[in-house]
């Protein structure tokens, strides 16, 4: 059994003190104070964590003002604090031991647009492509671009002067910010933008705490103007944090105190609001997709790319290419980068062109292809192909894995995984290709693995060498190479911070401003933040200060990691790998991945923020001298004890007793994830949370008493057959308003669905369908096999909406089969979702004993639900591993495809039918959407995808009372709007849930596909 973890970091009494007195103070946003909360903003995507105070989620401007304000008292002077947005820095920027203030949960809003004057204004903790939605209808964007874009704030991008592809046109964010709401650290609100003129001699001559800034930066650029031009690099990523260069023009005796915020990584101010630049959007698109048969090759040739004017010049090398062939997302774009026959791609640049003007993007297109082809008939450049992309929905898909490809690289197999640290340097691009040869042997030299791509027009690499940081010579590793590769950096006149900002690699900005310049970014922090309360440690500290830079040597993950035993680790290596990307923050309603983010905007419920709290709960484990597995391997082998159960019943009341055990706080993160599986492919690391979610909630529940809707739910497979068979009589009980309010307050449980009425049994009774006898089977020749189809039943489907296995009998033989429905085996996977694994290891093994009898017949076997056919595929293969055997259930789709030659074709007309896909199977099986289009269109029929996220229901979770009001909420974010737009009666959803969910809030019932495809052939 698990002990208690009562081992919590406390919050010094201090900053206890502040946060009561900011709760008393009128500050309206969240103040949360638990570890689990600290933890979830701990870490970043670097290798970095640092356990702040507490985390703050401001709602407004004023909120923030009121925070300060409170912290300018004398007894709140040594409290500090950092602003953080998407969490996705790289180099530990937002993290800090102080207190963390989020501005991503509530201050995410669009204040104003200008679409004539092209310009918005915005809170900053909004998501950049959140942005992109909003101002789309305008024909408009917001241009400075980044791997990170569906989760990166503007706030942050503004922080870290954040850019990435297509800057070379672009630039960076500095560029495209107007002006910005900042909030000093005593409170003071200051509006900034370009002050000219006489109205800058007035504002230098001013007697206020904004003229103080003004002239501070006036005279530190006016006097050391020489300086500034010498040591700043002519480079696309100039030299951020602070930007001495751009601050001041002299010819218009402008001063711009923005240019000083974009890039301070928020150690002068709070950013809350800023005015954006934005573009009109690209008429004409084009990407050429060149080949090359080295990724030398391919850095040696872009700058013949950049002379053809294109927009952008992306490369990736083998490494990265190999990792996202073998990610789902491959799928999308293999037929975008073809391989050469008799050739190797072991490079690729992808170069953009944009232009408004159709004459003018052509002729640069084809000026390019047609040095291409001269290139390649000559056997030149290392080229050995290209193919040319127009129309948007492919290029975003290619984008879509360029982009996900940062992450990919942490899904590298092993305790070495590429991490960021050395990952942003920015050189000349006519220097790059020599750099990266010593760079490369750089690496070599130290005996590592790595991966590479990059900005390649604007000289930026990306390289994410490989070690292991819970080896401590490894970590000294890190430092070496930090040191070797700022000095290569400098000696190809370049940056080591060319695009992420500095955070932990603030130590080297005294070697590259100069002991000069640093020292006026230093007479700057002291101007807008004397005691060094912002972010301390970060860019510079203040003139006469003794605190100290932030270093590379700083604590890492990996020390807390490595206190976790080694065999502990290698048992729960999902969690244990998560790297921080941050994909999982998605902000998008429409994407699958993680439900429960999107509904909470609390880290903690992400898969990232579960792995993290995992993590921390193994090795707190581990520090009381407990093994995880070796009691995983007990409570597999062993049964329930009396001794267990009064053990469960006492915890159980010294918990609602409110004894503090860390586990608690690990569960509710737990119980909010809605078991979907989305992150299980749709991360790149695949951090598969409902395995390691259903493994803790075992090892928890060994300790503390189950609530009795999880009984329920487990053994739903138990009784569910058993209801089915009276539906009239249990029917009327279920709908009683007395059960459902007593199932309510006694399990826990509303809105329970009633069975299926008539029954499948009764549906099946005039039909052969029903008659399974395995010696029949067992006779029939290969011929008659062939003709044969055999129909596993699932426990929602067949007893809560057995039309649909109807149907799909009907659809079989309509075609020309002979289906059979199997009799009904429990599948297990409620039992699993609820982490009741010794009792699903059971099913589990029935069912593929069963199963894998039936696969040597050699008859196809078809499953209805998504979810259920693919815990054949994923659950049992974890818990079984070879015994599962080799057993396939297929879907629908997937049987259908192979039965299509058999079909006339038909050309599609008509009104088209519009697919709703469930969540669990888009995501494990990307073609879905393309097979069922398939499918329709060679029976005649237009089918339309539908771009939706969860629709809430995620089996049971909906149904549970702590849960429903969360579910119609989920189901309001994407689902809502289609439903009631769309005609209902050409709606289809292939998962249970979901249909379960439509009927229960819209009160109608939607289609199947195999039902609407019934139809069809009628």
């Amino acid at each position: 059994m698990i002990p208690r973890i009562d081992l919590q970091q406390q919050i010094t009494p201090t900053y206890f003190a502040f946060l009561d007195a900011l709760a008393e103070s009128g500050f309206r946003g969240d103040i949360e104070r638990s570890y689990a909360s600290r933890l979830a903003v701990a870490t970043d995507n670097s290798v970095y964590q640092s356990l702040p105070q507490a985390v703050v989620f401001p709602r407004s401007t004023q909120d923030l003002v009121v925070m300060l304000g409170l912290a300018a008292k004398t007894a709140y002077q040594d409290i500090k604090f950092a602003p953080r947005g998407g969490g996705t820095g790289t180099n530990g920027q937002s993290l800090n031991d102080n207190i963390v203030v989020d501005l991503s949960r509530h201050m995410h809003q669009l204040l104003n647009i200008d679409a004539d004057g092209r310009r918005v204004r915005v809170q900053t903790g909004m998501v950049k492509d959140r942005l992109n939605q909003l101002v789309a209808p305008h024909n408009l964007f917001f241009s400075p671009d980044l791997s990170t874009s569906n989760r990166a704030t503007l706030g942050g991008m503004i922080n870290t002067d954040a850019s990435g592809q297509g800057s070379l046109v672009y630039g960076k964010t500095s560029d495209h910010v107007l002006g910005v709401t900042a909030v000093l650290v005593d409170g003071t609100i200051i509006e900034t933008g370009p002050v000219s003129g006489e109205a800058l001699d007035k504002k230098l001559e001013e007697d206020s705490r904004e003229a103080e800034l003004y002239r501070c930066v006036y005279h530190s650029v006016t006097g050391h103007a020489g300086e500034i031009e010498t040591r700043f690099p002519k480079l696309n990523r100039f030299l951020t944090g602070y930007d001495l260069r751009h601050v001041y023009d002299k010819a218009s005796h402008t001063l711009d105190l923005t240019r000083i915020l974009c890039g301070s990584e928020g150690s002068l101010a709070f950013i809350a609001e800023a005015w954006l630049d934005l573009t009109p959007i690209p008429t004409y698109r084009t990407l050429v997709n060149v080949k090359y048969d080295s990724f030398q090759s391919a850095l040696r040739n872009a700058p013949l790319m950049v002379e053809a004017k294109a927009l952008s010049v992306e490369t990736v090398d083998s490494r990265v290419l190999g990792l996202a062939r073998e990610d789902i997302i491959w799928h999308s774009v293999s037929d975008l980068i073809q391989d050469v026959p008799g050739k190797v791609m072991d490079g690729l640049n992808m170069v953009e062109y944009a232009d408004q003007d159709g004459d003018a993007q052509r002729e640069k297109v084809e000026a390019l292809c047609a040095r291409l082809d001269g290139l390649i008939e000559r056997g030149e450049a290392g080229i050995i192909g290209y193919q040319v992309c127009d129309d948007l929905a492919s290029l975003n898909r290619i984008y879509a894995m360029r982009k996900k490809a940062v992450g990919l690289l942490g899904n590298t197999k092993g305790r070495k995984k590429p991490i960021a640290f050395v990952e942003d340097t920015a050189v000349p691009p006519e220097n790059l290709a020599d750099y990266i040869v010593e760079f490369r042997a750089l690496l070599d030299e130290h005996g590592l693995q790595y991966g590479m791509f990059g900005h390649v027009d604007a000289g930026v690499l990306h390289v994410r060498p490989a070690l292991d940081m819970t080896d401590p010579e490894q970590e000294v590793m890190l430092r070496r190479i930090s040191d070797q590769v700022n000095a290569l950096t400098a000696k190809y006149g370049g940056l080591m911070w060319g695009e992420h900002g500095k955070g932990y690699r603030s130590e080297y900005s005294p070697t590259f401003f100069g002991e000069t310049l640093f020292t006026e970014l230093r007479r700057i922090k002291s101007a807008f933040d004397p005691f060094n309360r912002l972010n301390p440690g970060k860019i510079c500290t203040p003139l006469d200060s003794l605190d100290q830079l932030v270093s590379v040597d700083a604590t890492k993950r990996g020390f807390y990691d490595r206190q976790i035993p080694v065999n502990v680790r290698d048992g729960f290596t999902q969690p244990m790998d998560c790297n921080g990307n941050g994909l999982c923050f998605d902000f998008d309603v429409r994407s699958p991945m993680c439900p429960s983010m999107k509904l909470s905007a609390d880290r903690r419920h992400s898969p990232k923020g579960r792995a993290g709290l995992v993590r921390e709960w193994l090795r707190q484990l581990a520090a009381q001298g407990f093994d995880p597995m070796a009691e995983e391997a007990a409570v597999m082998s062993r049964g329930a004890s009396v001794k267990g159960l009064v053990e469960r019943v006492k915890y159980t009341w010294q918990k609602s007793r409110g004894e503090y055990d860390f586990s608690h706080e690990v569960k509710e993160a737990m119980d909010g994830c809605l078991a979907c599986k989305a992150c299980s492919s749709q991360c790149p690391i695949k951090v598969d949370v409902p395995t390691f979610r259903a493994r803790f909630l075992q090892l928890y529940h060994q300790r503390y008493q189950r609530p009795p809707k999880d009984y329920m739910v487990s053994w739903v497979e138990s009784y569910t057959p058993w209801m089915a068979k009276a539906p009239r009589l249990v029917n009327p009980v279920m709908s009683n308003k007395w059960v459902q309010r007593g199932a309510s307050s006694l399990l826990g449980m509303v809105d329970m669905p009633l069975v299926s009425d008539p029954s499948l049994k009764n549906l099946l009774a005039t039909g052969p369908a029903a008659r399974f006898d395995m010696a029949e089977l067992q006779a029939l020749s290969d011929e008659q096999k062939a003709k044969n189809l055999l129909i596993v039943q699932d426990p929602f489907t067949s007893f809560y909406d057995a039309r649909v296995v109807f149907d799909l009998v009907q659809l079989a033989t309509a075609l020309g089969f002979h289906p059979v429905v199997l009799p009904f085996k429990p599948n297990g996977k409620p039992a699993h979702v609820k982490g009741f694994l010794r009792r699903f290891a059971g099913m589990a093994a029935d069912s593929a004993q069963f199963l894998n009898h039936l696969a040597r017949l050699g008859i196809p076997l078809v499953g209805v639900d998504p979810s259920l056919v693919l815990c054949y595929r994923d659950e049992y293969t974890k818990v079984l591993g070879p015994a599962r055997g080799e057993f396939e259930v297929l879907l629908p789709q997937e049987w259908l495809l192979q039965q299509l030659e058999r079909l006339p074709a038909r050309t599609p007309a008509g009104e088209p039918w519009y697919l709703f896909a469930h969540c669990t199977e888009k995501t494990a099986l990307p073609a879905t959407h393309q097979d069922w289009g398939r499918i329709f269109a060679h029976l005649g029929a237009k089918l339309e995808p539908v771009a939706v996220g969860c629709c809430g229901m995620a089996g049971t979770y909906g149904h549970e009372r702590e849960h429903a009001e969360g579910s119609r909420e989920l189901y309001g974010m994407s689902w809502a709007e289609p439903m009631n737009k769309l005609p209902r009666d050409r709606c289809m959803a292939t998962g249970f849930s979901c249909r379960s969910q439509v009927k229960r809030i819209e009160g109608q019932n939607i289609k199947h596909p195999v039902q609407a495809l019934l139809s069809l052939l009628a």
